[in-house]
């Protein structure tokens, strides 16, 4: 069987005019996850990441730390969700629950957690750009992409959003729909996701863990934003 290794891009820019970029912190994220692949003689046959540009940046960051170079095979199917179409959706039915000005990123966590339930409920209301079920399905999409395309291959890293890979664990798992919900706050930036896949089938063997940051002179360097 194939591996994966299923990432969440570096931390991006939060709170800027233009969230789509990597921070400087994520770039570093990016770099010392490459290098840590390096140190330990691990090389990947493909690169498959969305097209955001947090993802693709990302994907650059980790190469470049390997000291390698591969095309990226770009399959939107793996982007994030507008979050802020999602968000703005919810509020504008709930305005008393909008985060006061200034207020910190928890806030806005808490509230975008009950916008994903009232959207995977298909209780929001308004044109919004995607439903949950349009988003399951080209996740799905991603996935079969990469199986059918790679799973002759050894090692294949893929770029992605928390929201996507929330739900190829839930893909993957056979779980509820209220797993990507909960699983979609918990994934770090540059965390890893690994495991195997053939024609067939995915198998999970490890999640959301960021080995190149788990040590001391970088903790304050694990974000999730």
């Amino acid at each position: 069987m194939a591996e994966f290794y299923l990432v969440r891009h570096g931390q991006a820019s939060f709170g800027a005019d233009n969230y789509d970029k990597l921070s400087q912190l994520g770039h570093q994220q990016a770099r010392w996850l490459g290098e840590y692949y390096r140190e330990r003689g691990l090389d990947f046959d493909a690169l498959v990441t969305g097209d955001l540009v947090r993802h693709v940046e990302t994907g650059e960051g980790i190469l470049e730390g390997l000291g390698t170079h591969l095309a990226a095979d770009v399959q939107p199917g793996l982007n994030e969700f507008d979050f802020h179409s999602i968000v703005d959706a919810y509020l504008s039915a709930h305005p008393d629950q909008a985060p006061p000005e200034g207020a910190p990123i928890a806030a806005f966590y808490r509230v975008l957690k009950r916008a994903m339930q009232r959207w995977q409920a298909d209780g929001l209301e308004g044109a919004l750009p995607e439903r949950w079920a349009g988003f399951q399905a080209r996740v799905a999409g991603a996935m079969a992409h990469i199986q059918e395309r790679y799973a002759d291959r050894r090692r294949v890293l893929v770029v992605s959003s928390g929201g996507a890979i929330a739900m190829w664990m839930r893909h993957m798992l056979d779980t509820a729909d209220d797993t990507v919900v909960e699983l979609n706050l918990q994934i770090r930036n540059t965390g890893v996701t690994q495991g195997f896949f053939n024609d067939k089938v995915f198998r999970l063997s490890v999640f959301n863990q960021v080995p190149h940051l788990d040590r001391q002179d970088r903790s304050d360097s694990i974000t999730y934003s």
